[in-house]
């Protein structure tokens, strides 16, 4: 295993140049080597803009400034749990409608019976299948097109 430690990652970064991207992504996530990983799969996409963040209280901030049309976040972060933050962004008028693509490498049963319940519009387990994180994050856009206004 490699070490990360040295690995500078920017609290908040924002893709440049998309200024006609046609949907946002917010990634929530503390570690760095997953957060290069899926910047790297959105960096294909150059209909995607992405935001990124690495604590939970960025991530809020971030989503009641941007209103990205779908959020993905880890659901252990350093400042307060996945399912915590999920709750603050539901019981916030702005950022409640957005759908939220959890992602944890905890796979106990209970954990994803407790996210699914929470609301989370789909839960991934880590390491994740590329087809499969793609494949959520467009169904989250197509769910936004199509849901009532």
């Amino acid at each position: 295993m490699s070490d990360t430690s040295n690995l500078q990652v920017p609290p908040v970064h924002e893709k440049p140049g998309l200024e006609s991207a046609r949907n946002t992504l917010l990634y929530i996530e503390d570690n760095a080597i997953n957060l290069a990983l899926v910047e790297r799969l959105i960096a294909r996409r150059t209909d995607l803009k992405l935001l990124t963040a690495t604590t939970a209280a960025q991530g809020v901030e971030l989503a009641r400034e941007h209103l990205p049309d779908t959020i993905l976040m880890d659901i252990k972060l350093p400042d307060m749990s996945g399912i915590e933050t999920f709750e603050i962004l539901r019981n916030n008028r702005a950022t409640a409608h957005i759908p939220v693509i959890g992602l944890s490498a905890l796979a106990f049963p209970d954990g994803i019976e407790k996210a699914v319940r929470a609301g989370f519009f789909y839960y991934l387990t880590k390491p994740f299948v590329v087809q499969e994180l793609m494949d959520a994050i467009e169904a989250s856009f197509k769910y936004n097109r199509d849901r009532p206004r």
